[in-house]
């Protein structure tokens, strides 16, 4: 069983995909940090200084009205709607953010691609043209 192990832990694909996961995890961080240091100030600053974490929903009368939202949770049942507002929009600039290094990978992708091929030497274009035409010839 531990032979068995030992093949699957090491196969090829197996390894590719924690490095994959490890790399997106540390990608993940680096979204999360241009969306919460870069992005949402830019929000904050525009919609001035709007902030719905602290929305919410009483629905338990043993909630101190105008409390903050974890503040009301110790004291009863709450629907945090603005919590749920604020993780949305920042799930919507990661995913935006991540459309946009997507795009512009995939732009440079399809340069490399775009490449012109080198050059075909003349003795194989010659070879080309007396293959094409041996084939229109009529075969007897």
């Amino acid at each position: 069983m531990l032979e068995e192990f030992k093949k699957f832990a090491l196969r090829g694909n197996v390894v590719d995909l924690a490095v994959g996961v490890i790399i997106g995890a540390a990608f993940g961080s680096i979204v999360t940090s241009a969306v919460q240091d870069v992005f949402m100030p830019i929000i904050g600053a525009i919609t001035g200084g709007l902030d719905f974490s602290n929305y919410y929903i009483a629905l338990s009368s043993s909630v101190q009205k105008g409390a903050a939202y974890a503040d009301a949770k110790k004291q009863g049942a709450v629907i945090g709607y603005g919590q749920f507002i604020t993780v949305a929009l920042n799930f919507m600039i990661v995913a935006f953010v991540l459309f946009l290094v997507i795009r512009a990978m995939n732009k440079l992708q399809t340069q490399e691609e775009a490449k012109p091929l080198p050059e075909t030497p003349a003795d194989v274009k010659l070879l080309g043209e007396i293959r094409d035409i041996l084939a229109a010839k009529p075969k007897v």
